[in-house]
Order: structure tokens, then sequence, then C-alpha cells
């Protein structure tokens, strides 16, 4: 893949010298390339830096600080080894205030100085949709997610989440097929499978979308980078869609992120009695647009050209009419003592008629109980 030489340089600053990020941020935004800060005079240094930078930005105007960046950028051993290293990682660098660089993500108030990319770089320039959800997903969630993924995915829009268990990685499948795809953003880094029973779906992604982190190839998972990733999932996207979550779900971290960014938040509502869906609930309680199909989601965005259009519904597990034991199911599990009392069926019979029930995707269990599935 290409290295960015720009970025390159970037990063090999960084490593070499410690500047706050703000710092970083303003010189990134000001220069495509360190060199034109190396050969501005101080003149164009003082009439281009913002004013609103603190008062230790007066350093970004010292001739020293220049003479040391153009000193650790001669050190070309150092660049090829990080070159080596991003090269074995399989992945490319992007920075900050390349024409490349997402323009929603850089709106954001403390976007990524560095990008690191495995896969399909062009998927960047594509309109985005972050999709997030529980771990510990209903096979209805999930089933819901694959199914929204698709289609939104069929609409053009290309499909952003975390690679987590559950929501996440049903909303990775949903996307693949489509050419608008999927980007999952890591808190490791790009060549660091994590969670590693997502391994397969990392495999798919790497070869059909896009793996993106700000951490550098070899980073580990440590538990404070994946809040911090998740402002990356919002930033880069028009919205964000919420598939089951509780209350203290970290997908509500990233909907409030979103708020803030001034994106649309989106949410698929659930039952009362399942604790699953009450961190859903609650956003649309606090404002978030309720969905039930497509449609509600995509008449709040701009329409996508490569989009199909009049793309088929969203569709989710069995079709037809539900068996008249489904209707003795609820959201919340039941255990087999309740439905026999409910249904009059011995145990023996009441087990045969559920298992056709989950073979057709109406019903599932959990939690030691039967539940619906849909």
């Amino acid at each position: 893949q290409t290295m960015d030489e720009a970025a390159l340089c970037w990063l090999q600053l960084q490593r070499s010298i410690k500047l706050p990020s703000a710092h970083w941020r303003a010189l990134m935004l000001l220069f495509r390339h360190p060199d034109e800060l190396i050969s501005a005079s101080r003149a164009e240094l003082e009439a281009r830096l913002p004013v609103t930078l603190d008062a230790q930005a007066s350093r970004l105007l010292d001739d020293r600080l220049r003479r040391e960046f153009a000193q650790r950028l001669a050190n070309r051993a150092q660049r090829e080894s990080l070159r080596d290293v991003l090269t074995s990682a399989e992945c490319s660098l992007l920075s900050l205030g390349d024409s490349e660089y997402p323009a929603l993500l850089q709106e954001i108030h403390d976007p990524p100085l560095l990008l690191y990319l495995r896969g399909r770089r062009e998927l960047l320039s594509k309109a985005m949709l972050a999709m997030v959800g529980s771990r510990r997903a209903s096979r209805r969630g999930e089933q819901d997610a694959q199914a929204f993924a698709r289609a939104l995915a069929d609409s053009g829009f290309t499909i952003v989440s975390g690679l987590a268990l559950g929501i996440d990685a049903a909303a990775h499948r949903g996307a693949l097929d489509a050419d608008a795809s999927t980007v999952a953003i890591l808190g490791c880094g790009v060549d660091v499978c994590y969670p590693r029973r997502n391994a397969d779906l990392y495999g798919a992604i790497a070869e059909n979308g896009l793996l993106l982190s700000e951490y550098p190839p070899g980073a580990e998972p440590l538990r404070h980078q994946f809040p911090r990733r998740n402002r990356i999932i919002s930033g880069l996207s028009l919205g964000v869609l919420v598939v089951e979550a509780t209350t203290r779900s970290g997908s509500l971290i990233t909907a409030r992120q979103a708020l803030e960014q001034n994106r649309e938040v989106f949410a698929l509502p659930g039952s009362i009695h399942s604790p699953a869906s009450r961190g859903c609930n609650a956003l649309i309680r606090e404002g978030a647009k309720l969905v039930e199909t497509l449609e509600d989601v995509l008449s709040e965005l701009p329409p996508q050209p490569g989009g199909i259009q009049g793309c088929a519904p969203v569709e989710n597990g069995a079709s037809g009419a539900p068996p008249p034991l489904y209707t003795l199911l609820d959201d919340a599990p039941q255990s087999l003592e309740q439905l026999a009392q409910r249904s009059s069926l011995t145990v023996a019979a009441l087990l045969s008629a559920l298992s056709e029930l989950e073979l057709d995707g109406w019903a599932e269990q959990a939690h030691g109980g039967w539940q619906r599935c849909r």
C-alpha cells in the first residue's frame, strides 16, 4: 500500500518531540507537510497561527523548535524504520489536514492526529452511518442489526461500528456484502484482532472493508482506549443508530458524543420488560428518532448516489403468521413450567413446539427460559 510521506514525517516528529496535542493539531491543519513549517518565515508563522492557542503556543514560533524539526527529519533511518513497521502491519497512514482525511471527523473538537488504515482506504470518502449496541445482544437484536445494516449499505451508506461482539459484529456482517461495505474502528492497533472470537470477521473486513485506528500497530486493547475510540465512530458518521443497549451501555457514550458533534441519533425501541431495551428507550425519551423501518432513517439523511433505488424493506427472522404458541411468549424469558401452565401442554409437547419455533426463527432460549425472537 502507498505510504503518505507527509503523514510519515508527522509521525516521526511526534515520536521525537513532545508537544501538546492541540499544538500538533494546529500545525497539521496549517501545514500540509512539516517541510512547509520549517521553510516558513517567522512573519508567515505569526500570520497563520490561530490566535486562539494558549500562551504556550509561542513555542511554535520558536526558531529552535523548527531547527529541531529539521534535525529530526534529517534522520532518514528512523523514518524508514517507521515505514517498515507500518508495511509489516499491512497498513497505511493518514494525517490530520490531508485531503483524504474525512471532513466530518476533522470537525470534532479533538480529531485524531494520525489514522492507521488497513483495507479499502477509498471507503473514507463514502457517507457513513454508525451502528452500535449491546455486546450481550439477543438473537432478535442481532437479526435487527444485520438486517438494517444490509438495507442501509444497499442504500449507499458505509456502516461504521466497533468490531465488538453482539450488535457491532452483526452490523458489520450485514454491510459486508454491499459495495458501500463497512468500517471497523478499533481500540487497539489495526494488526491486532480483538476480540479473538471475531477473527473471521476481522479478516473479512480487512479484505472487503476497512480497519481503522488512532493507535499504532501492535497497540494492545487497553480498557481506557475503547470509550475514547467511540468519538471516532460517531465523528465519521452522519448519524448513529443504537440497537439494544442497557442504561449503562458504552453505546450510550457514542450516542451522546454524536449529539455533542451535532449528528443524528436513532434508536430501535424495545420491550419495557427487557433490560437490553432500556438504553434505547431512554434515548428516544430524550429526543432520539424512533426507528421501526428503513425509511425512518433514510428520511433524516441525504440520499446517496450509490444506493439501490427502491431497495427491499428490512426483513428479520421468520415470515408468515406466528404459530399459536408464539402469542404466549414474551420479550423476557419464561421458564418451561410457566409456559406449561399457560399453554396446558405437557413439558414434552411444549419442548417439541418450542424447538420448531426456534428452528423457524420465532423463539430463542435465553437465561434459562424461552422468549420471542422477533
